[in-house]
């Protein structure tokens, strides 16, 4: 059986700068994978390669047999891609319900004229889209707050308000990108928990890019390290903890930085 994705050679330019080179790891169905490296490591330019935001310059990206480099977001998303944002992307006017519904359009499959003339199908279809949102914001803990207004709450609850809305599309490989970024160490303790909780109760495979290297190492079963746009190391976290040029990576990430 193929790994459920599969980055093969990927590189990708802007300009004259090579925001990745040549880059090629995998992830095994059931895994939680951390990818980690210096700021302009290429981590997040990598996501929008796999959500299809970014075009690459060459090399390969498949969802198990499927190619996913001639697709669209929107094809992506059907595929079984979700994905959260380093900056919450939510519609702070509508309610938390509201906002995660949004993420369940892929699934239902009234079409317009059923839903403007209310009927059964359209009715059912729209009934079964909350119930899936209502039990999205059970596992991340807020049903409670479903009318709430989204932008009134604050940050780390709006980032599992993304969350919920990301998992209520059942996908089969959740990209988070820098879910901890923003959060306090209460806060990341408990997105640890949530992780875990989402990966095992929907049954996911999750891809996370994230600088807050305790949450990476010790919920990840595997580690990919970038460096420049190249991948560096990857393994178990114990193993990439030690290893030489991740810790000269980031080292030296941080003199420069001093």
């Amino acid at each position: 059986m193929p790994p459920l994705l599969s980055v093969d050679n990927l590189s990708i330019r802007f300009g004259g700068v090579t925001a990745l080179d040549d880059v090629s790891f995998a992830v095994e169905r059931g895994q939680i994978v951390g990818l980690i490296g210096p700021n302009g490591a290429g981590k997040t330019s990598l996501f929008n390669c796999i959500s299809r935001l970014y075009q690459p310059s060459g090399g390969s990206i498949r969802l198990e047999n499927q190619e996913l480099l001639g697709l669209r977001t929107h094809q992506v998303i059907k595929l079984g891609i979700a994905r959260t944002f380093q900056n919450v992307a939510l519609f702070g006017r509508m309610s938390v319900l509201d906002n995660v519904l949004v993420g369940d359009h892929a699934r239902i499959k009234s079409g317009p004229v059923s839903s403007a003339l209310r009927l059964p199908a359209a009715q059912i279809a729209e009934r079964e889209a909350r119930e899936r949102a209502l039990a999205a914001l059970d596992v991340v803990g807020l049903r409670h707050m479903a009318q709430t207004t989204a932008g009134a709450l604050p940050f780390a609850v709006q980032k599992r308000v993304e969350l919920a809305r990301a998992l209520v599309a059942r996908p089969q490989l959740l990209l988070l990108d820098e879910p901890a970024g923003g959060l306090n160490h209460t806060e990341v303790r408990d997105l640890s928990r949530l992780i875990r909780r989402v990966h095992a109760d929907y049954d996911l495979t999750v891809l996370l890019v994230e600088h807050h290297m305790n949450l990476v190492m010790s919920i990840s079963d595997h580690v990919v390290v970038l460096s420049f746009g190249r991948k560096i190391a990857e393994g178990p976290p114990d193993v990439v903890r030690n290893n030489a040029a991740v810790i000269e990576a980031y080292l030296g990430a941080s003199n420069a930085a001093a």
